[in-house]
């Protein structure tokens, strides 16, 4: 379940933007629908509608990354703190 910000915005669960197709920066259209509101990719573009080659490519990534998390072996370490992304100029 995602909850609101007070900035309006929402969070897409993973499983779901991968299902369709949805990933930073993809443009998504929030339609009403009676008492719901749909949320669509504004292309209409779904994960099954890919070419086999870029869905085989995306699974492989995945697997990659798994398989480097179940190893142990750790990203780059990163030159950011968490706090800096909240730092207002």
């Amino acid at each position: 379940m995602s909850k609101v910000t007070t900035k309006l915005q929402v969070t897409i669960p993973k499983k779901i933007a991968t299902q369709y197709g949805i990933a930073p920066g993809t443009e998504i259209e929030w339609q009403p629908a009676g008492d719901a509101v749909r949320v669509a990719p504004s292309d209409g573009h779904a994960a099954r509608g890919l070419p086999v080659e870029e869905r085989l490519r995306l699974f492989d990534a995945a697997t990659e990354r798994q398989r480097l998390r179940e190893s142990g072996q750790s990203r780059q370490p990163r030159d950011w703190t968490r706090a800096d992304l909240y730092t207002r100029g």
